[in-house]
């Protein structure tokens, strides 16, 4: 009896040995277990600093490049769009609820959105764009060592404030200039101190008015007049977001605006050079591609420049603001149409 057990023991054995065996070879060869799922959907969280044309633009552009890469809202991706209404507090706040949803990717429109992105965390992958100073704000090393996790295109082009400046003193001829700011911003901070060496070198003055929100944007315009020939009013989107206020003024007194940016200039500033906010979010949809396929890491793509630059004239703008418009501003700007 004792014999016969173990054997019967022996004989089990082998036989869960075998199954054993067969299972293994089983699992070796089931392609799930070494490859994993391809993710379905991307959540992209998107925290834009204000809405005004140019950041909505690039925003736009943004999803455009990526629905042309294959990643269809809705379907690919799904995107959480927040508007941070001007309010550095709110940037933080979003970008550490984009974190705690375990978003795939962030894109940080305008600079303080993008501090605070990458305040948040060190893992998700950041794109930026409408930054200035990308270096100077702390998001990257250096334009061709962006960083772990963040990359992005910067909207200053290093002719765009220099040929507008120019512009204002030997055509407009401005020997006075008022430019309003936030210097709360960042990117304005810079653009700033450009414009001062850039028109001291053309034996122009500035004349600064500072606000901290956009309320305050209509009272700097007119504390203005009198005391500058026209007014500048860099990529800043505080001052931006309230554009309106300072054309009203700039129409009232016949003072010429010119602006950083060329959808500021299509609302009725004067003059700008610059390249389309679209366009710039569109580049940054394309790095984000590569991204999301795993083609590329964000340390692996070098912040970019605008792809173009163009020099445009708001003839109207230019009538209603008392200045006279020559012909042959056409052979170094294009006159803007009202389309």
């Amino acid at each position: 009896m004792k014999k016969s057990l173990k054997a019967f023991s022996l004989a089990v054995a082998a036989g869960l040995l075998v199954l054993s065996g067969c299972g293994k070879e089983a699992t070796k060869d089931a392609p799930s277990d070494v490859k994993e799922k391809e993710k379905e959907v991307f959540k992209i969280g998107i925290t834009q600093f204000v809405a005004h044309p140019s950041l909505d633009a690039a925003t736009e552009g943004f999803k455009k490049a990526l629905e042309d890469e294959g990643f269809k809202d809705g379907d690919k991706v799904e995107y959480n769009f927040q508007n941070a209404q001007a309010d550095m507090n709110n940037t933080q706040t979003i970008a550490n609820n984009f974190v705690g949803d375990k978003v795939d990717l962030i894109f940080a429109n305008a600079t303080p959105s993008a501090v605070s992105a990458l305040n948040a965390t060190k893992d998700i992958p950041i794109l930026f764009t409408s930054v200035t100073d990308p270096v100077g704000a702390g998001l990257v090393e250096a334009f061709d060592k962006p960083g772990n996790n963040i990359t992005g295109t910067t909207d200053n082009h290093p002719e765009g404030t220099a040929k507008t400046i120019n512009f204002i003193i030997e055509e407009a001829g401005a020997k006075t200039i008022g430019v309003i700011y936030n210097a709360g911003e960042q990117n304005s901070e810079v653009q700033v101190a450009e414009v001062k060496k850039l028109a001291e070198a053309k034996g122009a003055t500035i004349v600064e008015a500072s606000v901290s929100t956009s309320a305050e944007v209509k009272q700097a315009a007119e504390s203005l007049v009198g005391r500058v020939d026209a007014i500048y009013v860099p990529t800043d989107n505080t001052v931006v977001s309230a554009l309106e206020s300072v054309i009203s003024v700039a129409n009232n007194k016949k003072l010429p605006l010119f602006v950083g940016e060329l959808d500021s200039m299509k609302r009725g500033a004067v003059a700008a050079s610059g390249f389309s906010y679209y366009d710039l979010g569109y580049q940054t949809g394309k790095m984000a591609a590569e991204i999301l396929k795993g083609n590329k890491k964000p340390s692996e793509i070098p912040v970019e420049l605008p792809s173009s630059l163009t020099l445009m004239i708001n003839k109207k703008a230019a009538e209603e603001q008392g200045l006279e418009v020559k012909e042959e501003w056409g052979k170094i700007a294009e006159f803007f149409d009202g389309e």
